[in-house]
């Protein structure tokens, strides 16, 4: 029965056991508390051996002059009403035993005999600090009455430890403050992985750094140095890419206009085939450079994505032979039509390059799903799944595949058409669309899939 309970913790003591883990913000007041803790108690240690050490022998001169003054006062024989009056005047305790006076102001409370050694140990042998004897035979027997302080001890340990937390709480608050600017640190780190370079990281109090000020202040520069070589290399690109498109297109006009004989021809059509070729890395490029611009902007319309996926089908070279796995019932979706098309495209082209002289023929499959992780959002989606049945490529392989300009050896050759952006334009085009791009090996072959958020169109 208890078996469970004994083998689940509980939530608290997880979260608590992550926090002193994870957190050095935890960690910092956890050794604050320790180390206050410590030190209360060398001083508390230190300060009650130092005064019990002599306190008593100062003291015990002074107390036993003022019982003398107090047992003169009561008389002899000691009078009940002294003793009752000197009771309700002072914080103390009288026990008078006689031959005539017998009494006791606390009858309630046992007796207690306490005596007084060198060692400041109660002894029975030593002579009685807090006793009389008068004349006529009476001992009195003083006390101090503790019923007036025994609740204060509690009051004082429920103060301590309001106290001690009182103490903590602020010392988190100071050390969260402190460590605030960690916090701006990763949010700044998160952003420039993400290519957002528009926000530096806040460095709080400029005219006064700490050590974490300057650190913001020089992951900021890094920053700065690392926008300005993308932002160089993005600009060489283009630059090349679109002073490339003149020169090409005439070489292709130039190429057209050769006669058609039969000593001509091959080189002809060879040349154009790299013309071509050439053509299409550099509208790769740029469109690459334009979906991986932070201000993509897509051209959504209405687009039925199972009639698309049929369109982009028939129009491959060659109608090669491609399975089709599409709903009936799909509805309309807003999507960036061109760019859909390209990444369609791609990932065909991708998997009949590579289906070899497989079995079977590459499929491609559309379907819905209830829900999917789109831009940190939860909401219905739609998976494009394209699979080839080939001989698949090694897992080291699998996370760089949409690296651009990335070509396994025994995947992808320059002899096969293949450049290494194909695929690192189809993540573009479905990150640009708000959804995720994975690839995994299938076994046999390979296994692209994209999932779209479901945006119906209106």
């Amino acid at each position: 029965m208890n078996k469970p309970q004994t083998a689940q913790h509980p939530r608290w003591h997880r979260r608590a056991r992550h926090a002193l883990a994870h957190s050095l913000r935890v960690r910092l007041v956890a050794l604050f508390l320790l180390l206050a803790l410590a030190m209360a108690a060398t001083f508390l240690f230190g300060m009650q051996h130092a005064l019990s050490s002599g306190w008593r022998e100062a003291a015990r001169p002074l107390v036993s002059d003022y019982v003398d003054r107090l047992a003169t006062e009561l008389g002899s024989p000691p009078s009940v009403e002294r003793a009752q009056a000197l009771v309700q005047r002072l914080p103390v305790t009288v026990r008078i035993s006689g031959p005539q006076v017998n009494w006791r102001s606390h009858p309630s409370t046992p007796e207690r005999e306490h005596r007084l050694n060198d060692d400041n140990r109660w002894n029975r042998d030593e002579p009685r600090l807090l006793e009389r004897t008068t004349a006529d035979g009476h001992r009195i027997h003083f006390g101090l009455n503790v019923q007036v302080w025994q609740d204060r001890p509690r009051y004082v340990g429920w103060a301590t430890l309001a106290g001690l937390l009182l103490l903590t709480a602020l010392a988190y608050a100071r050390v969260r403050r402190l460590l605030r600017p960690l916090d701006d640190i990763r949010a700044g780190a998160l952003r420039f992985g993400q290519g957002d370079f528009a926000q530096p990281i806040p460095v709080r109090h400029p005219a006064r750094p700490d050590e974490l000020g300057e650190l913001a202040a020089t992951i900021n520069t890094m920053g700065g140095d690392i926008h300005q070589m993308l932002e160089a290399k993005r600009a060489l690109l283009l630059a090349i890419s679109h002073e490339l498109r003149s020169p090409l297109t005439r070489a292709r006009l130039n190429t057209e206009l050769l006669p058609e004989t039969p000593e001509v021809q091959p080189s002809r059509e060879a040349l154009l085939r790299d013309l071509a070729q050439m053509r299409d890395l550099i509208t790769d490029l740029l469109e690459s450079e334009r979906l991986a611009s932070p201000h993509a902007a897509l051209h959504r319309e209405p687009t039925d994505l199972a009639a698309l996926v049929a369109e982009v089908v028939a129009g491959l070279d060659g109608a090669p032979a491609v399975t089709q796995l599409l709903p009936a019932d799909l509805p309309p979706m807003a999507l960036d039509r061109t760019r859909i098309r390209l990444l369609l495209r791609n990932l065909l082209d991708n998997a009949l390059r590579h289906s070899g002289n497989a079995a079977q023929p590459p499929s491609i499959a559309v379907h819905t799903e209830p829900g999917n992780v789109g831009q940190g959002k939860a909401g219905p989606g739609v998976r494009i799944t394209v699979r080839d049945f080939g001989p698949g490529v090694d897992e080291a392989a699998l996370p760089h595949l949409a690296q651009p300009f990335y070509r396994p050896d025994a995947a992808r050759t320059r002899a096969e058409g293949g450049v290494g952006l194909g695929l690192y334009l189809c993540k573009l085009v479905a990150q640009a669309h708000g959804g995720s791009f994975t690839v995994r090996n299938a076994q046999p072959g390979l296994e692209v899939s994209v999932l779209l958020p479901r945006i119906d169109a209106i």
